[in-house]
């Protein structure tokens, strides 16, 4: 029977390994991913920019600015800034469960085997 004074000490539960990587790695991967759709952004817009931009041509019509190239600019950019996060982000994904297996297999590994016993002289 135990007495009324006594309280029952706290167990500490078992390390577990973790699968989910650190938080720096989690936010570098976050951190590429926003410079992928950054940098799709500005390919996607200079893109369309390219094509709907006046022509340099001695008497060609020069285009006005509102016939629809801003729209066309808009769409090239949020479609290259989608395409560009959405591969950095395939890439990221990928790095991250690499470096989890890395270190499933560095927790795995042994140490050094222990000498042999010397034989019986």
């Amino acid at each position: 029977m135990s007495n009324p004074g006594d309280r029952s000490v706290p167990v500490a539960r078992a390390y577990a390994p973790s699968a989910l990587p650190s938080t720096m790695a989690r936010l570098l991967a976050f951190l590429a991913i926003v410079v992928g759709g950054i940098c799709g952004a500005v390919i996607g817009w200079s893109v369309v920019d390219l094509q709907c931009g006046t022509p340099d041509r001695p008497g060609a019509e020069q285009q006005a600015d509102d016939d629809g190239c801003d729209t066309l600019r808009g769409i090239g950019a949020v479609g290259g800034a989608v395409v560009g996060a959405g591969g950095v982000a395939v890439v990221a994904v990928l790095v991250l469960r690499a470096m989890a297996e890395w270190r499933r297999d560095m927790d795995l590994e042994e140490g050094p085997a222990p000498p042999p016993d010397e034989p019986p002289a």
